[in-house]
C-alpha cells in the first residue's frame, strides 16, 4: 500500500523563545577488467640504487609502464546514464505561433483551452557517471549519487553496446551502489588490496569526464584515510584514498587501479573551489567497496557493525583545548566521549573517558582509522579493543552489534531509519530543551529531496521527540527503530507542536 502523509495536529500551546540562531564536488568515472600489467621491477638492486646508477636522461627506463593496465582497464569501465522522469505543466502564450487572438487576449482562454494549456507533460532529466564491471555475469559497482533517484539506468559498455541495468542495492553511508545487467563473458577488473597501498605509489583513474568516454589519467597516492565530511548520510563512513590523478564530473563511480591493473578504489569526490579538478581527487578504498558489494549481493542490505561509541581524535589541537580538562597531555588515540547504552562497547566494559588506542593491534589515530576498520566487519564479529584508562592499559574482547543494538544480521526489509527520513540531525541543547519544556529530541539540520521528511513538508529546525511512540533523545536512538514509520511527533522552535501520521490509500 502506498502511503501519504498529513499533519495530524498542530498546537500553539507552548510559547517558546526565538531560536538564536569545502567546496567539494562529486565526480564520476569508468573502468574495466585489468589483468597483470607490464611493470618495471628491480632485480638484484634496490630502487634507490637503480636511480643512483642510472645515466642522465634515462628516466624513461625507471618509470612504470601504464599501457597494459590502461588498455585492460578501459574495457571494464562503463558509462552509466541516470534517467529521471518528472511532470511539468505548460501554459500556451497568447502571442505564440498560433497567432494573436484578441478575444482570448481580453477574456482569457475558454475552459477547453485552459484544460489543454494546463495539461501536465512528462519530461526526462538525464545525468551521467561511470561504473566498474566486477563480475563476468554483469555486476557493476558505482557511486550511490550516480544512480540516485533514477527511474531508468542505461549502461554503455566499452564496445558501445547498451543495456538496461537493475539496481541491486545502495549504501549512502559509503556512497556505493551495485547494479546488474543481463550479459555474459564481460571483461572485469579484479579487486586489489587498498590496505597495501603506499604513499607515492602510481595509480590510474579511468572514467568518463565531461562525456569523454574511456579516459585514463595517472597520478600518485597522495594520502590515505582522508575524512572530508562530504557524504550526505548522517552515518557517513569516510576513509578516502587521496590522489593527484585528474578526475572531473563524469568520473564518479569509475575505477582507481594500480599499475598491475587491480581495483583499489572507486573515484567519488574532488576537492575544488570551482567544481572541476584542482589537483586532488578522492576514492572509496577497495577494502570498504568489496565488503559493501558482498553484503548487497548476499543480503540485499549492508551489514553494518557498530562499536557503540562516540569519539574524537586526540590531536595536538585537541590536547591544547581539552587536554587539561581530561588529564591528557599528549596526542594519539581516540577520546571516547560517550558509550551508547546497550551497545557493544558498554557490554564489553569500555567506559566514557577511555582513550582507544588499538583495534586488533592496529593503531587508531584518526576517525578514518576507526571507521575503515569497523566498516569491513559485520554484526557478531569479535574484535580486540585496547584502551588507556588513567595510567593503565586495558584490552577488551568486543562483540560488534547491528544498528538496533543486536548481534543478528539485519534483514533487507528492516528499515534504515536515518536513510529513510532523509535528513541530518543534531541533538537539542539543554537551553532549548528548557525553553520548549521537552526532555530530549533531535533537530533537523538539513533535508534531502526524496526523503520521508521532505515529502512530508517538514521544515528545517523541526525537533523530533518520538517516532512510532518511541521517545527519541539522541541520533543513536534512530538506529533502534527498524519498523516502518507510522507516526512522528515533534515541535518547532517557535513552540508549534506538530505530529505526522502515515495513512494508507
Amino acid at each position: 500500500m502506498r502511503k501519504r502523509w498529513i499533519i495530524l495536529s498542530v498546537s500553539l500551546s507552548i510559547a517558546a523563545g526565538s531560536l538564536a540562531a569545502y567546496g567539494v564536488s562529486r565526480i564520476a568515472a569508468k573502468r574495466n577488467a585489468a589483468p597483470a600489467a607490464a611493470v618495471v621491477t628491480y632485480t638484484g638492486e634496490t630502487a634507490a640504487a637503480h636511480f643512483a646508477s642510472a645515466p642522465a636522461g634515462t628516466t624513461q627506463n625507471i618509470l612504470p609502464d601504464f599501457t597494459a593496465a590502461a588498455e585492460h582497464g578501459v574495457e571494464a569501465v562503463v558509462n552509466i546514464e541516470n534517467r529521471q522522469k518528472y511532470t511539468v505543466r505548460r501554459f500556451s502564450n497568447p502571442f505564440g505561433s498560433g497567432g494573436f487572438d484578441p478575444f482570448e487576449f481580453f477574456f482569457g482562454p475558454q475552459q477547453e483551452q485552459q484544460q489543454q494549456q494546463s495539461q501536465p507533460q512528462q519530461q526526462e532529466r538525464r545525468s551521467g557517471g561511470s561504473g566498474v564491471i566486477i563480475s563476468a555475469d554483469g555486476y557493476i559497482v558505482s557511486n550511490n549519487h550516480v544512480v540516485e533517484d533514477a527511474d531508468e539506468l542505461i549502461v554503455t559498455l566499452h564496445d558501445g553496446t547498451t543495456h538496461k541495468a537493475t539496481l541491486v542495492g545502495t549504501d549512502p553511508s559509503t556512497d556505493i551502489a551495485l547494479l546488474k545487467i543481463d550479459a555474459k563473458d564481460l571483461k572485469t577488473i579484479a579487486f586489489g588490496n587498498s590496505e597495501e597501498l603506499r604513499l607515492g605509489e602510481w595509480v590510474l583513474a579511468i572514467g568518463n569526464p565531461y562525456g569523454l568516454t574511456s579516459t585514463v589519467t595517472a597520478g600518485i597516492v597522495s594520502a590515505k584515510g582522508r575524512s572530508l565530511g562530504v557524504l550526505p548520510s548522517q552515518m557517513g563512513i569516510e576513509s578516502f584514498i587521496q590522489t593527484d590523478a585528474a578526475v572531473n564530473p563524469g568520473n564518479s563511480g569509475g575505477a582507481l587501479i594500480t599499475t598491475e591493473g587491480n581495483l583499489i578504489g572507486i573515484n567519488t569526490v574532488i576537492k575544488s573551489p570551482t567544481g572541476a579538478y584542482a589537483g586532488y581527487s578522492f576514492a572509496v578504498p577497495s577494502s570498504i567497496v568489496r565488503k559493501v558489494v558482498t553484503d548487497l549481493r548476499e543480503y540485499g542490505v549492508v551489514q553494518r557493525a557498530m562499536l557503540g561509541i562516540t569519539f574524537q581524535a586526540i590531536t595536538p589541537d585537541w590536547v591544547e583545548r581539552f587536554g587539561k580538562e581530561h588529564d591528557i597531555d599528549e596526542p594519539g588515540g581516540m577520546y571516547i566521549a560517550e558509550v551508547v547504552a546497550d551497545g557493544a562497547a558498554e557490554a564489553a566494559g569500555i567506559e566514557a573517558g577511555d582513550v582507544l588506542t588499538h583495534i586488533n593491534g592496529k593503531v587508531m589515530n584518526s576517525t578514518a582509522d576507526v571507521q575503515e576498520t569497523i566498516a569491513k566487519l559485520r554484526p557478531n564479529d569479535k574484535i580486540k579493543v585496547t584502551v588507556k584508562r588513567g595510567g593503565s592499559v586495558k584490552e577488551y574482547d568486543v562483540t560488534l552489534r547491528n544498528r538496533a543494538g543486536k548481534t543478528e544480521l539485519v534483514k533487507k526489509d528492516d528499515v534504515n531509519l536515518i536513510d529513510e527520513l532523509g535528513a541530518t540531525f543534531r541533538e537539542v541543547s539543554d537551553k532549548l530543551k528548557k525553553e520548549l519544556r521537552i526532555r530530549g529530541g533531535i533537530q533537523v539540520v538539513d533535508l534531502k529531496s526524496g526523503g520521508l521528511l521532505a515529502k512530508s513538508r517538514v521544515q528545517r529546525g523541526y525537533i523530533i521527540t518520538a517516532i512510532n511512540d518511541t521517545p527519541i533523545a539522541s541520533v543513536s536512538d534512530l538506529n533502534r527503530i527498524t519498523d516502518k514509520v507510522q507516526s512522528i511527533d515533534g515541535i518547532y522552535p517557535d513552540g508549534r507542536i506538530v505530529s505526522y501520521q502515515a495513512l494508507s490509500r
